[in-house]
């Protein structure tokens, strides 16, 4: 009888092409499932959450695979970080039961989004933040998160070219904060489109340059348009902080 194992992965995005296997470019799942098969000879599928796009980081990305194997996790776990790249690693490895599913388990996600927002560029760390230098008003970019509470149609935050059969989700909580001169967006809900939160950060981020106002965000919304939202915040910024799955 195989034997099912979540993986819980932190992994920096800059040198890969996202999370989903793409023919003859680096990806997360590649490299993960190059390594099974090195320690297993088989060929191994690892089923992740959802993607994730070039270029964006996860603290929380979970996983899962099966194998008949007599490999113990801890065995897993610490054989895959001594094989896979450094900008990999897994946190977790343990044994689950056959029903759970990495993707079709989950209840939710919580994305993290950071800016720098100051006139001085960094040059250590600018892989992992958007920096703005003109001076954010975040109480502005709080009031317009707020309107994106709840269930609804979220098809003007959905990348172009992406149809969905249905663009509505249900986000739970959207919050922008301000700690010195890094500004900080947390979304959480129980599904995500296509560059949705780097699209919602790029609006936001127009609500904190006076550029719209909060109800006029809460329009964009409501239009169910693309074209009447911001334009879609770098990736570099973006990490996927966890995934929720029902404790039973």
């Amino acid at each position: 009888m195989p034997t099912h194992f979540k993986l819980i992965i932190e992994y920096d995005g800059s040198a890969f092409h996202g999370w989903q296997i793409q023919p003859d470019l680096p990806t997360i799942q590649d490299e993960i499932q190059r390594v099974l098969r090195t320690m297993t000879q088989k060929d191994i599928i690892v089923h992740g959450s959802g993607r994730t796009d070039a270029g964006v980081h996860a603290l929380g990305q979970v996983a899962h695979f099966s194998c008949d194997t007599r490999i113990s996790a801890n065995q897993f776990r610490l054989a895959l970080n001594q094989m896979l790249p450094g900008g990999i690693v897994i946190r977790e490895c343990r044994t689950v039961d056959a029903s759970f599913h990495a993707r079709f388990s989950a209840k939710g996600k919580t994305y993290r989004y950071l800016i720098l927002n100051d006139p001085v560029p960094r040059a250590v760390g600018r892989h992992y933040h958007w920096h703005i230098h003109r001076p954010l008003d975040v109480p502005a970019m709080q009031a317009a998160a707020d309107h994106l509470v709840g269930e609804m149609d979220y098809k003007s935050f959905e990348g172009t070219g992406s149809p969905r059969e249905s663009t509505v989700r249900r986000i739970s909580r959207a919050s922008v904060l301000r700690d010195s001169e890094w500004v900080t967006v947390e979304v959480s809900g129980n599904g995500f489109l296509k560059f949705m939160v780097r699209n919602i950060v790029g609006t936001l981020v127009d609500a904190g340059l006076g550029k719209l106002s909060p109800d006029e965000f809460r329009d964009v919304i409501a239009a169910r348009d693309r074209k009447r939202a911001g334009a879609t915040a770098p990736p570099q910024g973006l990490f996927l902080l966890k995934v929720d799955y029902d404790p039973h």
